[in-house]
């Protein structure tokens, strides 16, 4: 199993937006995520500034990426999530993953 946190930046007078996109995720959306091998997903916040820490388990995150990005709800839900990055494109294409160094078990 492979343990993966990655971040990205919001833009800070759009957080709320975001969180509320959150609210309700689709459920097309939750079923490829986890069809495609995210398990143990969960999003953090930083509010002060929009930093976001994602943090998953898969077996292959690289291919889980691959698999997600082949979905027709993804790049529908990707496209719609650009508007609160400060990228302003595909945030998964924007994460920056984290070297995992330690891990207590």
């Amino acid at each position: 199993m492979q343990r993966v946190c990655f971040t990205m930046n919001l833009q800070p007078d759009r957080i709320d937006d975001y969180l509320a996109a959150h609210k309700d995720v689709w459920p097309e959306m939750l079923d490829a995520l986890r069809s495609t091998g995210w398990r143990n997903y969960s999003l953090f916040l930083r509010p002060d500034d929009g930093l976001v820490v994602g943090y998953l388990e898969t077996d292959d995150f690289d291919r889980a990426r691959e698999l997600m990005a082949q979905t027709a709800v993804n790049e529908k839900w990707q496209s719609q999530m650009a508007e609160y990055f400060n990228t302003g494109t595909n945030p998964d294409t924007a994460l920056t993953v984290l070297d995992d160094y330690f891990h207590l078990a």
